[in-house]
């Protein structure tokens, strides 16, 4: 029989329990605790959520905005209904003891796993403490191995010869516009599936082709699949309340739906390509021959001795950390690529000065060597300098375990996010001088004309620390094939004239994970008159 009167015990405590939350709630959001640290733009409860809304199409040059007028390049952030706090920080020495010096206080965390969990799972960019670390030495060892660095410069050389150069050539001759964002990215992803499964989806060559039917379905479906669920992932990322897509999910509606039937799809085809892989290693194996370079096959061989319960734990966490490794090369590379060759549009003497770079080569004209490519300062330096300025993932964030003061006296809260800005560092006068929003590679080189590096903690382009891109070396070799094969056959033309100076206040740039360019590259190609 019902107790009455423990029940009505029971609501009221619950009742007041709430009331009580409730107050709270509107009290801390009325009157936060006192912070030195900067907050512009924000109100009481709603924190900085009016001036989001109202800079959403420049969210990344309206943050630059307002770290250049605080004292330390840090300012506090203010979520709706302080729901989430946080700090976002351009300021090298703050970088330094967020990515370094206190690593172990700021992780993925939540906010990460929340938003990419069905895509990445567990793998090596949404991982952390033992399961981040595991991976991170599987991957340092192959990616510091020569045979992988070699097989990634044949593969990239391979598709720009039977790919990229003949498309590129087909339009030029038949005088066609072309958005170069868009055919870049179906080049990098094609050649990230190579890299990473020993798979090609040909998209570009798919692309390309008139009668789509030469392709199989079920390339074309994964390429989409992956697509979508990227830019959903970018989308709860950069939502301002993440409580509208986590309801969709609840109720399977809307975009959250159609993304959990991409991730199916993705999982299929990446399960289907272990199993394929495992087929092909056990006959190797059987046969005493070489394993295939791809990263699939080599984490097999790396991950044989680490104890997996069963055979699909294991294809699990191949799956998830090869699956990372195609979406950290997905656009990465494509998107770099892209604003580097708009502000080469809008700079007609730095692309001069690649040329003449590029035509001094021993191998000139022809492709070039992995060797070759190192020697290429000035390239290397323009694309260091278009990476400064454009980097290709703009902002990142991590989550505090444990109460902090930064070097700068700013208070972390725990369980606060703590983000660092790529995009606003480059920006910064008080880094990179009053020439900071100039496009000027010789910043990067020294007397002699050699490529000099900047610290780390001030060109967090690749991040920083024990989490620093293991990529950063093969991003470059890919980036500088790609330009000297393409400069080496066309100048590129934007149509909008490309990225001058009076462009680089608030450039064209898209609100996600990626600093795509809005409405993509158009360009008109023209062929080079070679001297014989």
């Amino acid at each position: 029989m019902l107790d009455l009167n423990t029940t009505s015990l029971s609501f009221l405590t619950l009742s007041i329990t709430f009331i009580f939350s409730l107050v709270y709630l509107i009290f801390y959001c009325l009157f936060p605790p006192p912070n030195k640290t900067p907050c512009p733009q924000s109100y009481p409860v709603i924190g900085n959520l009016i001036g989001f809304l109202r800079n959403r199409h420049r969210f990344h040059d309206w943050v630059a905005d307002m770290l250049s007028t605080t004292p330390s390049l840090t300012l506090q952030v203010n979520g709706f209904l302080g729901l989430s706090c946080g700090i976002c920080t351009a300021n090298p020495t703050n970088l330094n003891h967020l990515l370094r010096s206190n690593f172990p206080n700021y992780v993925k965390g939540s906010r990460f796993q929340s938003v990419l969990h069905d895509l990445l799972g567990h793998g090596i960019f949404n991982a952390d403490a033992d399961l981040w670390s595991t991976q991170r030495k599987i991957a340092s060892h192959e990616f510091n191995t020569k045979s992988l660095k070699h097989f990634i410069s044949n593969t990239v050389h391979s598709q720009l010869s039977s790919r990229l150069i003949p498309y590129l050539s087909a339009a030029c001759d038949n005088e066609k516009v072309i958005d170069l964002q868009d055919v870049l990215r179906k080049f990098t992803f094609d050649n990230i599936c190579n890299v990473a499964f020993g798979v090609d989806p040909a998209w570009l060559e798919y692309y390309s082709h008139s009668d789509r039917t030469t392709k199989t379905s079920r390339n074309s479906l994964f390429v989409d699949a992956f697509d979508y669920a990227v830019e959903v992932s970018s989308d709860r990322f950069m939502s301002p309340v993440s409580t509208i897509w986590k309801f969709k999910r609840f109720l399977n509606i809307g975009s959250e739906k159609r993304y959990k039937e991409a991730i199916t799809v993705i999982n299929d085809y990446a399960m289907n390509v272990i199993i394929s892989k495992e087929r092909e290693y056990q006959i190797r194996e059987e046969k005493g021959q070489e394993h295939n370079q791809d990263l699939l096959s080599r984490f097999m061989c790396s991950t044989s001795n680490l104890g997996f319960r069963d055979q699909d734990e294991k294809r699990k966490f191949l799956r998830d950390i090869v699956i990372s490794f195609i979406l950290a090369g997905k656009d990465s590379t494509s998107t770099a690529l892209t604003w580097f060759f708009w502000l080469l549009a809008g700079h007609p003497r730095c692309e001069s000065l690649i040329y003449e770079e590029l035509s001094a080569s021993v191998n000139w004209p022809g492709s070039f060597s992995y060797d070759e490519l190192k020697k290429f300062h000035y390239l290397h330096a323009a694309l260091s300098e278009s990476l400064r300025l454009f980097p290709p993932v703009p902002i990142n964030s991590r989550l505090t375990v444990m109460d902090d003061v930064l070097p700068d006296g700013t208070r972390v809260g725990k369980g606060w996010f703590a983000d660092y800005s790529a995009y606003a560092m480059g920006r910064m006068e008080r880094l990179w001088g009053p020439d900071c929003r100039e496009f000027r590679p010789e910043r990067w080189l020294d007397g002699d004309g050699v490529f000099q590096p900047s610290d780390q903690f001030k060109f967090s382009v690749f991040h920083c620390g024990p989490r620093m891109c293991l990529g950063k070396e093969m991003a470059y070799l890919q980036m500088k094939s790609v330009a000297a094969a393409v400069m080496h056959e066309f100048q590129v033309e934007a149509v909008d004239g490309g990225g001058c100076a009076e462009k680089m206040v608030d450039p064209p740039c898209t609100l996600s994970l990626l600093l795509k360019m809005r409405g993509g590259l158009p360009v008109r190609l023209k062929r080079r008159q070679h001297l014989s």
